[in-house]
């Protein structure tokens, strides 16, 4: 199964129509195991049959990871059924293994990918509560024993650590503190001396409740000084590297519950009459639809762009990744919010056709603080901000066309090769800038003028900066330049996903990108706007006819089961 497009099918196929209540990986089974804290057995068992660790290994080590974007593409047909099941079951190793790609010996990647390859999970254990998203300041420590290594303190809140056969640890590895003090470690579980370590008690969760989540406490568990990943010191760096690709894969994978939402909400309104008129006649929910339907197009093409510049791009990603993960988070959030409105009392049941909305209702939530929290994002964001600003977004160039272009050839990903900060280079803002230097109809041309302003205003904000205006302890307002700095990203994505899409596809038929562009206009004030009601009607035609077809309500309108 080496060309991606069948594996997509394969995919689909292995794992069967979700709303067939007999189907072992269908909604049924799904909300069933929910109950249970649990995922579905013939869920993880269809993609065990299929190898599905393997799409997170690179193939120059006889995985299937060639890119980003298609990586993404094929993990949302397990999300759109289960995000547990995406999660715990699949993505969770993927957290773990990009450092190891990032920064292991040959051996070390190799004895991975020898555990992925067979279907044994690799847990990646840098969390601690004491310090949620601050991992710089661990307390978990490695100190020298004897030629290795000795091991003490917690983690927690970790998925599938009771469960994996590797993991990746950060540790702090130099107690004197400052910039290296942090490393990362690889070790196999069962070389762990058992009378040194104990597994915490399972995280009770409110969402995501088939995901398992533990811990771990070791004392004085020792392992080889040849398990640290790259330079001692080096473990807060190779972070910053190699979950450039999770902060982008993950909520970019999240769209898929989105579009279960969207699906089962339709169906819901399509089949039910109030007011003597079917409920998908209502003013108010042809405009939630066609709201939510526009925020899943506008999330897949910022996230979609800003995959292909980890390959294309790679000197950006540090500020294109935390970007991607905070605006889809909040539009995710928005978007389900908006459609259990629509759904009334049936949103709330756990049982019923419908149930599996309350289920990705709750699942979604994480996607704001999982990982790496929103407000984490855009503190990672706001140092780079003013050398962008003096050095990309007073420009204007195109942005290169592979970026854009769905079968488009890219450069092999080289996570090593991302680099830590961007260097005040940004491609995609310069797009912006020279957007309304072509052909641009009429309809459009007033809502690009605007972003385009938008990025000028935010360019002399930010040209003034202070360092002391970029610490943790920054405003409001100035915190608000970077959520701004998100939406002119994702608005010069979707223009040039929509000026490169095919002649007669409905990605290049403007009433989408005006939708997007006017949806983006309020998103980072919270209060995004409606569609504009001479497009609303485009986009729910659009809407209805692919869920006709059962086909992806995003990016790639693919076939669905």
């Amino acid at each position: 199964m080496s060309d991606i497009h069948t594996r997509m099918e394969a995919l689909e196929e292995r794992l069967g129509d979700p709303f067939d209540p007999g189907n072992p990986a269908g909604f049924a089974a799904v909300v069933a195991a929910d109950e249970r804290e649990d995922v579905p057995e013939g869920g993880a068992a269809a993609l065990d049959e299929f190898g599905i660790l393997a799409e997170f290994v690179p193939g120059s080590l006889g995985g299937r990871l060639e890119r980003v974007d298609h990586l993404i593409e094929l993990m949302r047909s397990v999300y759109r059924r289960d995000p547990s099941l995406g999660l715990g079951h699949c993505s969770s190793s993927l957290l773990g293994a990009v450092n190891i790609w990032t920064s292991g010996s040959p051996g070390q990647r190799r004895d991975a990918a020898e555990l992925l390859l067979d279907g044994r999970k690799i847990s990646c254990a840098f969390h601690e509560l004491a310090h949620g998203n601050d991992i710089g300041s661990v307390e978990f420590a490695a100190t020298p024993a004897d030629g290795r290594l000795s091991l003490n303190g917690r983690k927690e809140s970790i998925t599938n650590l009771d469960r994996a056969h590797g993991v990746v640890f950060l540790v702090r590895s130099d107690p004197a503190g400052g910039p290296r003090a942090c490393s990362q470690l690889f070790v196999r579980v069962a070389e762990l001396d058992p009378h040194r370590f104990r597994f915490l008690p399972r995280f009770q969760s409110v969402g995501m409740r088939g995901v398992r989540l533990g811990g771990i406490e070791m004392r004085d568990c020792t392992v080889d000084a040849e398990a640290v990943l790259g330079a001692p010191g080096s473990g807060i760096e190779t972070v910053a590297r190699a979950f450039q690709l999770t902060r982008i894969a993950m909520p970019a994978m999240s769209t898929a519950m989105l579009d279960t939402s969207l699906r089962v909400a339709l169906h819901h309104v399509r089949e039910r009459r109030l007011y003597g008129r079917e409920v998908a006649a209502i003013p108010m929910v042809r405009t939630t639809l066609a709201n939510a339907f526009t925020d899943q197009l506008l999330c897949e093409a910022f996230a979609t762009v800003a995959a292909r510049a980890l390959h294309v791009l790679p000197e950006s990603g540090s500020v294109y990744a935390p970007a991607v993960k905070y605006l889809l988070a909040g539009v995710l959030l928005d978007a389900m919010e908006q459609l259990s409105v629509v759904m009334g009392a049936e949103f709330y049941r756990r049982d019923g056709e419908h149930s599996v909305f309350q289920k990705m209702a709750r699942d979604i939530k994480p996607v704001g603080f999982g990982h790496i929290a929103r407000a984490a994002c855009l503190s990672a964001v706001l140092p780079q901000l003013p050398v962008l600003a003096r050095r990309s977004w007073t420009d204007s160039a195109p942005a290169p066309a592979a970026l854009f272009v769905q079968g488009a050839e890219l450069p092999p990903l080289d996570l090593a090769g991302l680099h830590v900060v961007a260097g005040g280079r940004d491609r995609l803002a310069q797009a912006l800038n020279a957007a309304l230097d072509e052909d641009v109809p009429k309809s459009l041309r007033p809502l690009v003028d605007t972003h385009v302003r938008r990025l000028a205003s935010l360019t002399e904000a930010c040209a003034g900066l202070r360092p002391r205006d970029l610490s943790i302890a920054a405003s409001v307002g100035v915190r608000d330049l970077a959520a701004r700095y998100t939406t002119v990203l994702a608005a010069a994505a979707c223009v040039g996903v929509w000026r490169h899409a095919p002649a007669g596809d409905f990605l290049a038929r403007p009433e989408w990108l005006v939708a997007a562009l006017t949806r983006l206009v309020g998103i980072d004030s919270g209060r995004p706007e409606d569609v504009p009601p001479e497009v609303e009607g485009a986009l729910v035609d659009e809407l209805l006819d692919r869920d006709d077809r059962t086909v992806s309500f995003g990016l790639s309108a693919r076939r669905y089961r």
